[in-house]
């Protein structure tokens, strides 16, 4: 697998949306609308349907904004190319030989925004909250930290975990001990007056607008984009009129005609990445609080194989998606990782209805008189859940949902706030609804299975799971994942028995039933702003609502002309 281990070791609404628009142009100044006083100022739309709910706590599901931006990890890491990291806080890091220690040289020039120097003790106090606070540990993190000096922080693991050193360096916010030592419930407290290192600063909280400024203290100097304004809109229709209009100029998000986004919207460019994998998330596990059909496995299988992604990719995503593996894995990208143990290498493109009535039938479900199964005089019948406005995601679902009724199971789209859904996908409150799992801080399989299929990461009904939010538990896939953290990452054959145990148990279960993988468009201002990454130049992924990779993109741009 390449230079992998050495990079280790070493260092989404109609007539109401476009009445919306304009009133927040009005309200905000639109970026073509406000001429020369936006000129440095990028306005974005990162596709969150409603108003915005204050909230900047960085490790907080419902989080606005921060990770990257505000709130700095230690390096940047690349999830699409196999390139070095980029130091942000931290200068230089090394393992021991065995993999149990990781050392790490933080720079000395850094600052919080209320003007506290930032030091070692603030990276172990960041690393011992996360510790000791379950919903927090997004990455599963078991080290030791200790503060050498000011510069310096010693990190021990109880076991070789190599895998661990782009995850502890790459994406872990460093928050500022003083600020949050006395927070009673950091994993969830709202912090309304965030204090970072990062390259830009909260300026200006609106619910309906929130903008960051440059922070013209930061240790590499200003960026040269002085201003990111976030606007709240009602979806993707609202989007795309504002990007008609020139008064957003970046979102991640479908337009209609994406192939001629050049055309349709003069000074624009588009760009698309096949990343993250679109995915009907289940509440499956009974054991921890979920209920419905779709804890019962014979129920997702049947899903998998009654859905026409065909259908789905031309009528939802316009062709911009792929195939998906039932193991995870990234079809392109992970191809030298993808099991050949799968008992299908991609998710079938067109539907087996046969295949899923078989199933059914064979776990006991029994058509009615309605044409919908049922199972101890219970209706196969299930609510999905959609946040309004994300208008792809709607005709996917709504798609299936007919799709589905052919085989005999009932499926209701249910269109929620975006603060709605994500509460209920934090907390297990849902049967079916849809979204993506996406990728870790490497170009390495290993952590979208450690995110979104460990035990680790997950929690009973009512509490916040961060980020299984499926509620998956296999001990055999635990093991494989403990396991794969201590074997070189260079060393394949080693690594890939337990990539196969890892994605053949994965597709036994099919918590998260697979859609198609999704490709992620940008649509940016290329007339305003210079630097923006592109497929020949991915130094970062190209969505703006990726963090921290959005904040490497900020510090490249430059208004036009300079």
């Amino acid at each position: 697998m390449s230079l992998k281990a050495r990079r280790f070791s070493r260092a989404r609404m109609a007539a109401a949306g476009l009445a919306a628009v304009a009133l927040l142009a009005t309200a905000c100044g639109g970026s073509s609308a406000g001429g020369d006083a936006n000129k440095d100022t990028l306005i974005v739309y990162t596709g969150q349907s409603g108003d915005w709910q204050l909230n900047f706590n960085p490790f907080s599901p419902t989080t606005l904004e921060g990770p990257g931006t505000i709130f700095e990890p230690l390096f940047f890491f690349n999830n699409i190319r196999d390139v070095e990291p980029r130091p942000r806080l931290g200068k230089s890091f090394e393992w021991n030989a065995d993999g149990t220690q990781l050392d790490v040289e933080l720079r000395d020039d850094a600052k919080w925004t209320d003007g506290q120097k930032f030091t070692a003790k603030d990276v172990v106090f960041t690393l011992d909250l996360i510790t000791k606070n379950a919903a927090m540990n997004g990455t599963g993190y078991k080290g030791v930290a200790t503060a050498v000096d000011d510069t310096h922080v010693s990190i021990k693991f109880a076991e070789p975990s190599y895998l661990e050193g782009p995850q502890v360096l790459g994406r872990i916010w460093m928050v500022p001990e003083h600020k949050w030592k006395d927070i009673a419930t950091p994993a969830t407290d709202v912090v309304k007056e965030p204090v970072g290192t990062g390259p830009f600063m909260l300026e200006e909280f609106k619910n309906q607008a929130f903008t960051l400024k440059a922070n013209a203290d930061y240790y590499a100097g200003a960026p040269a984009l002085k201003k990111v304004r976030y606007l709240a809109l009602s979806g993707n229709q609202s989007g795309e009129a504002a990007l008609k209009q020139g008064q957003i100029d970046w979102q991640t998000g479908p337009v209609p005609d994406i192939a001629n986004v050049e055309k349709n919207y003069p000074g624009y460019k588009a760009i698309t990445i096949p990343m993250n994998q679109t995915a009907l998330f289940t509440c499956s596990n009974a054991a921890l609080g979920c209920q419905g059909p779709q804890t019962d496995v014979a129920v997702r299988k049947a899903i998998y194989y009654a859905i026409n992604r065909t259908q789905i990719n031309a009528l939802a995503f316009e062709n911009t998606s792929s195939d998906i593996s039932p193991g995870s894995a990234l079809v392109d990208r992970d191809k030298d990782q993808v099991s050949g143990k799968l008992k299908e290498k991609t998710a079938p493109m067109q539907p087996d209805e046969a295949k899923a009535t078989q199933l059914l039938e064979a776990a006991g479900y029994t058509k009615g008189g309605d044409g919908v199964y049922a199972k101890d005089g219970k209706p196969l019948a299930m609510t999905l859940k959609v946040v309004a406005g994300w208008t792809d995601y709607i005709t996917a679902v709504d798609t299936m949902a007919q799709q589905l009724q052919k085989v005999g199971i009932k499926v209701t789209a249910q269109q929620v706030s975006w603060n709605e859904w994500s509460d209920a996908r934090g907390r297990g409150n849902f049967e079916l609804l849809i979204d993506s799992t996406y990728q870790g801080p490497a170009p390495d399989p290993f952590y979208n299975a450690s995110y979104f299929y460990s035990t680790a990461t997950t929690a009973k009904v009512g509490e916040a799971a961060n980020p299984n939010f499926s509620r998956f538990s296999n001990p055999e896939v635990d093991a494989a994942l403990n396991a794969l953290k201590g074997i070189d990452p260079e060393d394949d054959a080693a690594r890939q028995p337990y990539f196969d145990t890892i994605q053949t148990r994965i597709e036994e279960s099919i918590p998260y039933i697979p859609v198609l993988t999704g490709g992620t468009t940008s649509e940016y201002n290329a007339k305003k702003f210079t630097g923006w990454p592109t497929k020949e130049d991915l130094y970062a992924f190209p969505a703006v609502w990726s963090r921290p990779d959005h904040s490497e993109i900020f510090l490249k741009l430059k208004p036009a002309g300079q």
